[in-house]
């Protein structure tokens, strides 16, 4: 194989892969303000709690949580099919969205 082609190989996989691993990743796991005790797989980090190498995503509880998540403490934690989920504002969703109690789902 010439330079050329494996560098074109090399480049293809460096772009392939990064893209393949965000698709099939779930819900972005982040830092999250703190309110009474850290939700399951997050570890208190001053006034965060900071998620820890299995955590999955959380969102501050209101009301119920939303289709797809289960509370911990006052917290709702993603599901592995759950979708991306906003806090309503007002009564409806933006376009695109869906409504699911207190909280806006993304549509598939």
């Amino acid at each position: 194989m010439s330079f050329i082609a494996t560098l074109r190989y090399a480049l293809l996989g460096a772009v392939l892969i990064p893209l393949a691993a965000s698709a099939d990743s779930a819900l972005p796991v982040q830092p999250i303000a703190k309110s009474g005790n850290c939700p399951s797989g997050y570890s208190t980090s001053g006034a965060y709690c900071k998620p820890g190498a299995k955590a999955r995503a959380a969102l501050e509880k209101r009301g119920s949580c939303p289709s797809g998540y289960s509370t911990s403490g006052a917290y709702c934690l993603a599901g592995t099919q759950a979708r991306p989920a906003v806090p309503k504002i007002g009564a409806g969703c933006p376009s695109g969205w869906s409504s699911s109690g207190d909280y806006c789902l993304r549509n598939r």
